[in-house]
């Protein structure tokens, strides 16, 4: 049975169930812990005061207070081909506006949210061209895209369909099985049945 998020549990028990991110963020706002980002970070936050009764701050909050006069910079310069993907890169609606204009299907995709994120001193040019790659290999009828860890539920889902012994089960069939596992401590990973 699962334990309550509570400041009582061991950090070990709490690394060993399933949390959804309204709890966790529940539990943050009642020990007036950020909230903000996405769970795995949230999810650290919450360990860090388990372990040690003491908040930490995110590092996106971090990073953005000491860049403001880097960002205005940035969204105030005119964007091409040419223009260099910084540390403090942001999603924006004039980025998106300016990528519209050269890849008309273009969208803020995972893969290229991590593009940017991870290629700082690459041009928008190399984005594209990166973009153009992505968009041919989903194009291969074996291809996945990655999920990333924080989507357990989905990992466990397309595992779920990809075992041959669930062939002609329904998508109910897969909640309850996930239903069943995130109860469980340990890993939430599908395990094929023998």
């Amino acid at each position: 049975m699962r334990p309550e998020l509570t400041t009582d549990l061991q950090v070990e028990q709490f690394n060993n169930y399933y949390w959804l991110k309204e709890e966790l963020q529940a539990f943050c706002r009642e020990h007036g812990i950020s909230t903000s980002g996405s769970k795995l970070e949230i999810s650290s936050r919450v360990e860090f005061f388990l372990r040690t009764g003491r908040t930490e701050t995110p590092s996106r909050s971090a990073k953005a207070n000491n860049s403001k006069v880097n960002k205005k910079m940035e969204f105030q310069a005119d964007l091409s081909l040419d223009t260099v993907i910084t540390e403090n890169h942001r999603c924006s609606q004039s980025v998106r506006a300016f990528f519209k204009t050269v890849i008309p299907k273009f969208h803020f995709s995972t893969y290229i949210q991590n593009y940017f994120k991870n290629n700082v001193g690459k041009t928008y040019r190399d984005a594209v061209e990166a973009w153009h790659e992505e968009e041919n290999r989903q194009k291969d009828p074996s291809y996945k895209k990655n999920i990333a860890p924080q989507f357990e539920y989905n990992q466990f889902i397309r595992d779920f369909y990809a075992d041959p012994n669930n062939r002609g089960k329904d998508r109910t069939a897969a909640i309850e099985a996930w239903n069943e596992i995130k109860k469980l401590p340990g890993s939430n990973k599908y395990t094929p049945s023998l």
